[in-house]
């Protein structure tokens, strides 16, 4: 089991992506359990890439339900109808929101969030387990390289750990 994760400091996001994908892969290689495996790859994402707060949410019966994460206190529930999580897990589509004051019907569990990426993790059914939600104290702060380098994380998520 990996203690630290190897990436270059002040490197470009990409370059960090490419970096941690393979590690987050072999860091959940041969663990079974779901709950240690995400608690881990939030744990890496926000070491690595200095977010404010990155989580899971996930499909608990007719709502999003929090899940692992590193931050703070955050949303417990959330209904499929609201926010950009709900959004997301709806559409079944990355959404990146440059300002979060800006999205109808935003919740906002922290006020010092101001941007925002939600990516679902879908099952091998299908079906969308939950989401991927990563948020920045800044605006604007993510583009089509943290789209693709985060769907790389949940393409792990999805093949290695569901």
């Amino acid at each position: 089991m990996a203690e630290s994760v190897a990436f270059t400091e002040n490197a470009e996001r990409s370059l960090i992506y490419k970096e941690i994908a393979p590690q987050i892969a072999a860091l959940v290689e041969g663990e079974s359990d779901i709950i240690a495996n995400l608690a881990n790859i939030a744990a890496v994402v926000k070491e690595t890439l200095g977010f404010y707060w990155v989580g899971f949410y996930v499909r608990k019966e007719d709502m999003l339900v929090l899940g692992p994460f590193q931050g703070t206190v955050a949303c417990t529930r959330i209904g499929f109808d609201e926010g950009v999580c709900g959004y997301s897990y709806t559409t079944k589509e990355t959404v990146i929101v440059p300002n979060v004051d800006d999205f109808p019907g935003h919740i906002a569990c922290s006020s010092e969030s101001r941007s925002e990426i939600v990516l679902p993790i879908r099952r091998k059914d299908g079906e969308v387990f939950g989401v991927l939600d990563v948020d920045s104290r800044q605006l604007n702060d993510f583009s089509e390289k943290d789209k693709t380098g985060l769907e790389r994380i949940v393409a792990i998520i999805e093949t290695k750990v569901l």
